[in-house]
């Protein structure tokens, strides 16, 4: 007799926020700071609204998908909001307000050393302080998720705490 395979379980269906290109969205007000020294301001400023835009999006999906994964009606709802808060405040403070600070800093630093250093002329400082920007963001994301982890789990998920992990971590 052969032995079967152990047939495993399929894997889950991609999360179009986490798992495909949308979540760059996410990324959206990083890239406007970065160019904010070349671009108007209003532009940097429609870029973290796109960035709103997701991580809201994302926030009741999460939401949708906890109320439709709890059968009992009465711990449907509190399980919805738990799961629409987390994500909301997770995203916000991960791909929208730590990042955006950081990256307007990092931007803002490199532009007045740039200027105190070189005699380069504005045009390519601008260039370059984006450069700099543009660069700086692979490298602060992990850093911020893991923080604003931390961060949540020592406060507000305190309020809520679950056995499971939340619908927000990545």
């Amino acid at each position: 007799m052969a032995a079967r395979a152990k047939e495993e379980p399929p894997p889950p269906p991609a999360d179009l926020y986490r798992d495909t290109w949308v979540r760059y969205l996410g990324y959206a007000n990083e890239v406007g700071e970065s160019f904010r020294a070349i671009v108007p301001v209003s532009l940097v400023w429609a870029s973290y609204g796109l960035a709103t835009a997701y991580v809201t999006a994302d926030a009741v999906d999460k939401g949708k998908k906890a109320a439709a994964t709890t059968p009992q009606e009465e711990g449907r709802t509190t399980r919805a909001a738990v799961a629409v808060v987390d994500t909301f405040v997770w995203q916000a403070l991960a791909s929208v307000v730590i990042p955006g600070f950081t990256i307007n800093r990092v931007c803002a630093a490199s532009l007045y050393l740039m200027g105190s250093m070189t005699r380069w002329p504005v045009s390519v400082r601008k260039w370059a302080t984006t450069a700099v920007g543009l660069s700086a963001i692979p490298f602060i994301i992990k850093p911020i998720d893991r923080s604003v982890d931390f961060l949540m789990d020592s406060s507000l998920r305190k309020l809520y705490k679950t056995d499971e992990n939340p619908p927000s971590s990545f």
